[in-house]
């Protein structure tokens, strides 16, 4: 049984897509209203931040639905939704990889990062609602339940193994198809999308890349969304864990960028993650009459991200001492 009803809460869906276009303009409008590039300090603070509100925006779902269910029933939401978040927010390491290969193959100065950021995050959001919306429909049937957990099993597999060579862009089918369907400018006029030259319009390489990240987020969604359908069947938690996650990507960006190549044993924890929500999809919910307890899950999640950055760090570490001599 669902709780949370779109026919019911359909107010509450249009509330929060309203919150969340009202924040997302005053980002753009007031605080990076001039293009700059964003400081480790302003990214930082941006993404406690957004963590903070996601916090809070749990809090006060806990207190309404303990009102108007039961505190058991408030409980096991809250937890569902932490759960969530944690999942997407874990998962999203691989779109900033993705940010950071894309703005170097296109050379993108950072003054202009946060501006391609802002729009593709903006589409992310639109896409994800859609597959949500589809996910919800589609997970009531056994098959597809088995079938997504099958992926998330064999994604986190693939990554397990996978090398680590740096992606070769110049090759990729997705930026070929993009140079097939637009004229390319092949250099970089300030923050700007488009321009026109001889009475041709040219796209630029900020929204080549644009479209790029926006179709990395497309084939990404495919193995998150139905991650967070393995923990719970509230499309309402779902959506709003989701969206909460994809609004720190920018500032958890900016943030890490500087560092991601220290953290070298987070795709195994990635890795895990998947497998572990794939399995309970596929196997650990039924195993435990139906739901595997969502207090378990995150502890295990938690667990299998924390360990691999804290292995990361102990080996970045040894690195730093072997290069030092001691």
């Amino acid at each position: 049984m669902i709780l949370f009803p779109f026919a019911e809460y359909w107010w509450f869906y249009l509330s929060f897509v309203g919150f969340v276009l009202a924040m997302l303009a005053l980002d753009l409008g007031v605080f990076h209203r001039k293009a700059h590039e964003v400081s480790f300090k302003e990214a930082g603070a941006w993404t406690v931040a957004w963590i903070s509100l996601a916090l809070l925006f749990n809090l006060l779902f806990y207190f309404y639905a303990a009102d108007k269910f039961d505190p058991v029933i408030g409980k096991a939401v809250a937890l569902e939704f932490l759960t969530g978040f944690v999942v997407e927010k874990s998962l999203a390491i691989d779109n900033i990889f993705v940010f950071a290969v894309v703005f170097n193959y296109f050379a993108i100065p950072k003054v202009y990062q946060h501006r391609i950021l802002f729009w593709g995050i903006l589409g992310a959001l639109l896409f994800r609602g859609i597959f949500i919306a589809l996910g919800s429909v589609l997970m009531q049937y056994e098959w597809v339940v088995w079938f997504f957990g099958g992926l998330l099993i064999v994604t986190g597999i693939k990554m397990l193994f996978a090398g680590d060579e740096e992606a070769d862009l110049e090759k990729n089918f997705l930026i070929r198809l993009l140079k097939r369907f637009f004229r390319v400018h092949p250099k970089i006029e300030g923050d700007r999308f488009f321009i026109v030259k001889n009475g041709k319009r040219f796209v630029t390489p900020l929204f080549i890349a644009l479209i790029f990240l926006e179709l990395s987020d497309i084939i990404f969604a495919i193995d998150s969304v139905p991650a967070i359908f393995a923990l719970t069947k509230e499309p309402l938690i779902v959506f709003t864990s989701n969206i909460f996650a994809i609004l720190g990507l920018r500032s958890m960006f900016f943030m890490l960028a500087g560092s991601m190549d220290r953290f070298i044993y987070i795709k195994y924890g990635l890795a895990a993650v998947l497998m572990f929500v794939g399995l309970k999809m596929v196997y650990l919910n039924h195993a435990f009459g139906g739901k595997f307890p969502i207090s378990w899950s995150l502890g295990i999640i938690i667990s299998l991200i924390g360990g691999s950055m804290v292995a990361s760090w102990i080996a970045d570490r040894r690195a730093q001492q072997k290069a030092l001599g001691k």
